[in-house]
């Protein structure tokens, strides 16, 4: 019975996803078509014809932002980790709890302040300032989760690389980093997702840029081309699939990295 009710609602949430897939191949003619088709009778690619002809520089963009949020994430989150975890620096419970709340800051507050700065600095409109605006969403997080699992390491392992002469920076890299590979996959996970799916930064700090999001791509898609459900849903089914390979690829690294220092020995 419980496996029944699971495998119901499993289906009711997944619906949305096959419905998308379904339009996707559906002729423009038989979009408005009462009943609409459950199945893509005499389906059409011409939706994701349209799409490699005019996205793929989108997700281009979408895929270069991805990998530099998750390099500067990682970049700026995993020695601060270890430094929260195992060097324990004054002041590292309050700068804890400053990043518990830098996760509960609307993202639009933040946008309209990197606007300001950005606008400064002259790298508004640029890959490189929503890299930088991008990653400020997932170092918090990243900080939080890889200082959960650094504090868990034993001790008796640093120590020990203590004694064989390794020095502070050594250590983080020989010995704490390949330690901590199911957390950093799964910040990496994460981080490359927000960066993906970001709309909010994308559309205030990169609105008129040569160089945009696919997030941009499907909303300009979506303007132009309001009748043409078709392409805008392939567009939505390939903007889909990096993060649902992903997602399948890193799944067991994520599932041990959530729970990391959740329990202790």
């Amino acid at each position: 019975m419980k496996t029944a009710i699971g495998v119901l609602l499993t289906a009711i949430m997944l619906f949305p996803v096959y419905w998308m897939i379904n339009v996707s191949f559906t002729r423009d003619q038989d979009m408005r078509k009462s009943p609409p088709n459950w199945f893509p009778v005499d389906g059409t690619l011409d939706g994701y014809r349209r799409v490699l002809d005019e996205q793929l520089p989108y997700l281009g963009v979408s895929l270069l932002v991805g990998l530099g949020t998750v390099a500067l994430t990682l970049l700026v989150a995993a020695p601060a980790a270890y430094s929260l975890a195992k060097l324990r620096p004054r002041g590292g419970g309050a700068l804890s709890f400053v990043l518990l709340i830098a996760q509960m800051i609307p993202g639009i507050i933040m946008a309209m302040g990197f606007y300001a700065i950005f606008l400064s600095a002259g790298v508004l409109n640029s890959v490189p300032g929503l890299i930088v605006a991008d990653s400020t969403l997932a170092v918090p997080f990243a900080v939080l989760i890889l200082t959960a699992f650094m504090s868990g390491i034993p001790e008796e392992l640093l120590q020990a690389a203590r004694t064989d002469g390794a020095g502070v920076v050594r250590t983080f890299v020989s010995i704490v980093l390949p330690v901590s590979r199911n957390a950093l996959i799964t910040v990496s996970l994460f981080a490359f997702l927000w960066a993906w799916s970001d709309f909010i930064f994308a559309g205030t700090l990169d609105q008129g840029g040569e160089h945009q999001p696919i997030t941009l791509g499907i909303y300009h898609y979506i303007g132009n081309n309001n009748q043409e459900w078709n392409a805008i849903m392939a567009t939505a089914v390939v903007a889909s699939i990096p993060a649902t390979i992903l997602l399948v690829v890193a799944q067991r690294y994520v599932a041990a990295g959530v729970t990391a220092g959740a329990v202790k020995d």
